[in-house]
């Protein structure tokens, strides 16, 4: 059976801690072919491409794929907004390009990451440790003001170092972890952009026929 070959173009190389949540909702939409994600990296090119539409044409080239996934950030800007700079960097293409899914966290990727303790836990490389992680409640996830500094801190605590072990602890590569470590992104389905992008990638999935059996 071929795989889904699937691309992604992030904002920033610590995005590529969605790639769980992206391979998680493919399989709960139906998708049974072998699934396979890659990251579109550019910063190894001579010439780094600059601007969106520049982006998404070198990464098609150099990552042929059936679906391309175009992560934007919302941060403070409406979500729509983001979609709509997607939307005008693709009419500036004249290539043919794969079907695309917009993956815009509100207001930041940190944000999809802030649900599940035990995954924090073991990022934190302290998965029996025993002290309280406070967690955010699911429904207020869009409008913490800084959801990275949030999961920094909760992972720092969770560590339960101190002194120069704390400061030697790597909390970025720790926050990058954290969806390895999650089963289940159920949870996150009260959250509106996370259901935005499933509504969209099941439209997606449903409209290329990737939930049918092929026999080749």
């Amino acid at each position: 059976m071929k795989p889904l070959r699937c691309s992604f173009i992030t904002d920033g190389s610590s995005d590529r801690a969605l790639v769980p949540h992206l391979r998680w909702l493919l399989r709960e939409n139906g998708v049974v072919r072998p699934i396979r994600i890659d990251w579109a990296e550019l910063r190894h090119l001579p010439k780094v491409p600059r601007g969106l539409a520049h982006r998404i044409e070198k990464s098609v080239e150099l990552y042929p794929c059936d679906l391309l996934f175009i992560h934007k950030d919302a941060e403070k800007d409406d979500p729509l907004k983001k979609s709509q700079e997607v939307s005008a960097a693709i009419g500036q293409l004249e290539s043919a390009l794969p079907p695309i899914v917009c993956v815009i966290p509100v207001r930041m990727q940190e944000a999809w990451l802030l649900f599940d303790e035990a995954a924090i836990r073991r990022a934190a490389g302290n998965p029996n440790g025993r002290i309280v992680i406070d967690l955010p409640r699911l429904n207020t996830l869009e409008n913490l003001p800084d959801p990275k500094e949030i999961l920094h801190g909760l992972l720092r605590s969770a560590s339960e170092r101190s002194g120069r072990r704390l400061r030697q602890f790597n909390v970025g590569h720790s926050a990058m972890q954290v969806s390895q470590f999650v089963d289940d992104f159920a949870p996150l389905r009260i959250v509106p952009a996370f259901q935005r992008l499933e509504a969209e990638l099941q439209a997606t999935i449903g409209t290329n026929g990737w939930n049918t059996v092929e026999d080749n």
